[in-house]
């Protein structure tokens, strides 16, 4: 036991070193080696109750003396202030001041995205190319946060049919925080107030667009505007005589699973380059229209340019070909100095890759740290044998279970988890995290399933007189097979908590002494403010018990002979069954979603259910995928490790509903 016990300590100690170091060289990326300070702050919002809060990127070349030009990143739905770290980064080190906000309702800003105003309307084409006539101008009703999703294109400073409604309803601040967050970067000493410019992904592109219509024609007007996957609509939309904006630049994803950023159009080709709405932006004919070609002036404002990226929607904000692109953009407008250091010259990616070796690193020392504790005569009933192995089914009946499995995840993904996100009655003021709510959707209804099939099996494995003991379902001991284990659940929740401990520390630590969470390009794990710390109550209860019963029927009762070879070759094996029944259906969705989409017919969601289906749920499969996967080991090795499921799966409930509550949105 000495031996094992000094063995957990040890890889324990090198786990969180090595998170540490990586985090700290991550550090010294986003620093520039200690030539770019790093602040952070809150701003009073101008208007709603609360906060925003802001990462300030300032080279040292930046001084009253000598101010340097000042850009605000605005970010995307369910992200936040750090997913614009590549742009943040990449433009500090060429003299930049730049600052990153959390939005409305996102990260550790506490306005709630509710106050960005909502109006009881929507359209279903480009703004200023609607018509009621044609159905495209639609009444809409549902849940608040139906509504504000709904209204994200919807903006402040558009025509009154489309920011105000007959219910007395009003866009309040589509910029979501930014038109005040520009404010207070013009007014800093070390910024040149006559050499500003904003950029935005997604949804920040809408802000981006509403930040620079607030200020036109003042002293402090951008003297351009960067979307990353943003929507364009016609003069119709706003008044163009008084609202003027200047040098804009859209990156275009060749894959974007978002209608609003392909015009509502199936694919991103050639005819979309030269549809009305597009030429009209470039301010050419469709006979001259072309990507990656600049028209217009600089001087004038004028200049404008679709620059087409061979990417997809969420993969935008670190495209190294787009940064390179927009930072040639600034030098020509705002005089960024690029002289010094080329556009297509970029670091930021070494941060992002550093940071994701932390998080993984520290998920990884969750599991010495269980050893070590196993070691403890508290914990160390939570490790028991493993159920006996008559209980393994037919070869032929554990695959028939896998594929059952896989095709109810790949089935129901795409309707449930849209129809909690926007549309299930849930009381509001409990359940505030809008994709939360979809997953809670999703989970329950899974649930269900696994309560109803989980029964049946053991009615008819009674009939037939097989076991069907909770003990081989790996929620009971060994010595009360019959009766679920509680007594076990309460400590493996225990142990848990410890394992989570640890991570939680460490990210606090890092966020304290670099400025950095656990993510990788998208938010993973960061510290929680008290409103969050509470959302994470209401939602762990059903991700728990959806874990719970989730390991169940794939952990022990569909467990091969594969779980009792001991080694790595067992684990492995054991492994890639279990990781298929977690991850099978989403991969499947996958393959329907993008292999269309890369055939330039479509994405699969919007052509086989409408793009309803598509867009959010359809896009977040990028991060869902390797994140379950990250889960399938965690549980493997827990269940082959302590025999029941309870330790494992409490482990990863934590983490997921900690990803979903702890930046994202919330209305």
């Amino acid at each position: 036991m000495k031996n094992n016990r000094k063995k957990a300590l040890l890889l324990l100690a090198i786990f969180v070193l090595a998170s540490f170091v990586c985090m700290f060289f991550a550090n010294m990326i986003q620093t520039g080696g200690g030539q770019i300070h790093i602040t952070e702050g809150r701003i009073e919002a101008d208007g709603p109750e609360g906060s925003i809060y802001y990462k300030l990127y300032t080279p040292k070349t930046a001084t009253e003396s000598s101010p340097a030009p000042g850009v605000l990143l605005l970010h995307g739905y369910q992200n936040d202030h750090e997913t614009c770290a590549a742009y943040a980064i990449e433009l500090a080190r060429r003299g930049a001041v730049v600052m990153c906000i959390d939005e409305y309702g996102h990260g550790s800003t506490s306005v709630g995205m509710k106050e960005r105003g909502y109006v009881n309307h929507k359209v279903t084409v480009n703004y200023g190319q609607d018509s009621e006539a044609d159905g495209t101008y639609v009444t809409i009703g549902g849940q608040t946060r139906y509504k504000v999703m709904m209204n994200f294109s919807n903006l402040s400073f558009f025509d009154p049919r489309y920011s105000t409604d007959t219910d007395g309803n009003v866009l309040a601040d589509s910029s979501a925080g930014g038109i005040t967050a520009y404010a207070v970067l013009a007014s800093l000493p070390n910024v040149d107030s006559s050499r500003l410019a904003i950029s935005g992904h997604s949804m920040g592109t809408w802000s981006s667009w509403t930040v620079a219509a607030a200020y036109s024609g003042t002293e402090i007007m951008p003297q351009a505007t960067i979307l990353q996957c943003g929507e364009l609509f016609t003069k119709d939309a706003y008044d163009a005589d008084a609202i003027q904006f200047n040098n804009v630049l859209l990156l275009q994803a060749k894959w974007d699973e978002f209608s609003y950023f392909r015009d509502y159009k199936n694919v991103v080709d050639e005819k979309l380059l030269t549809s009305d709405l597009r030429t009209e932006f470039l301010g050419c004919s469709a006979a001259d229209a072309a990507w990656n070609t600049t028209y217009g002036s600089f001087a004038d404002g004028s200049a404008r340019r679709i620059q087409l990226l061979m990417t997809n929607h969420r993969l935008t904000t670190h495209n190294s070909k787009g940064i390179a692109a927009s930072l040639q953009w600034l030098a020509d407008s705002i005089g960024l100095d690029v002289a010094a250091i080329a556009p297509a010259s970029q670091v930021a990616m070494g941060k992002e890759v550093l940071v994701l070796a932390g998080m993984l690193l520290a998920i990884a020392a969750m599991l010495p740290l269980m050893e070590l504790l196993l070691t403890l005569p508290f914990f160390a009933k939570v490790a028991q044998p493993l159920p006996p192995e008559s209980g393994v089914k037919p070869k032929g009946k554990w695959k028939k279970g896998i594929w059952i499995t896989v095709l109810i995840s790949f089935a129901t993904y795409p309707f449930l988890t849209q129809l909690g996100h926007g549309l299930l009655p849930l009381p509001e003021g409990i359940f505030r995290m809008t994709v939360g709510n979809g997953f809670l959707t999703w989970y329950l209804f899974l649930i269900l399933v696994m309560v109803i099939s989980t029964a049946v099996a053991r009615a008819k494995a009674h009939k037939k007189g097989r076991d069907c003991s909770y003990y081989g379902m790996g929620l009971a001991t060994a010595t009360e097979p019959e009766r679920i284990g509680w007594g076990l659940l309460g400590r493996s929740a225990v142990l848990a908590l410890c394992m989570l401990a640890l991570m939680y520390a460490m990210t606090a630590i890092n966020e304290l002494a670099f400025k950095l969470d656990y993510r990788f390009i998208w938010p993973f794990f960061k510290t929680f403010s008290a409103v969050r710390l509470g959302q994470f109550c209401v939602y762990i209860l059903v991700f728990a018990l959806f874990f719970i019963l989730n390991n169940s029927k794939i952990m022990a009762s569909a467990r091969t002979f594969d779980l009792y070879e001991p080694g790595f070759k067992g684990f492995f094996r054991c492994w890639k069954y279990n990781a298929l029944q977690m991850v099978g259906g989403i991969l499947l969705l996958c393959l329907l979603e993008y292999i269309p989409f890369f055939l330039n017919i479509g994405p699969g969601a919007d052509l086989l259910f409408s793009s309803t289906f598509g867009g959010p749920f359809m896009s977040l499969m990028i991060l869902f995928v390797p994140q379950v996967l990250v889960f399938s080991v965690l549980c493997t090795y827990i269940y082959r490790r302590t025999g029941n499921v309870y330790t494992g799966a409490l482990t990863v409930a934590s983490l997921a509903c900690w990803i979903v509550t702890g930046g994202s949105s919330m209305l």
